[in-house]
């Protein structure tokens, strides 16, 4: 896989947005990626971890994503040009 890289040539960093409207609270995310996704105690839906993930973490957040029933996890990932391009699994 090439890295990603910002528009300054060094690793850009994916950004991870939930979608609590669109959120089941299935827990999948939570499940099977823990280090990036917890459940909220109030209410039981998705919160992530961190904002923002190093560019090696692409492969783990897009299966957690894809694993999403309710497609409510975006990954903003920043294309070679510098701008950034959601990427959901829906």
């Amino acid at each position: 896989m090439t890295p990603v890289t910002g528009a300054d040539g060094g690793a850009a960093h994916i950004g991870i947005r939930v979608d609590r409207d669109r959120c089941a609270g299935s827990g999948v995310c939570a499940l099977f990626e823990p280090r990036y996704f917890d459940q909220s105690e109030e209410d039981g839906l998705a919160l992530p971890r961190v904002r923002e993930a190093a560019p090696e973490a692409l492969p783990v957040l897009r299966a957690a994503a894809s694993r999403c029933p309710a497609g409510a996890i975006t990954l903003v990932v920043p294309d070679t040009r510098g701008s950034a391009a959601g990427d959901r699994a829906d």
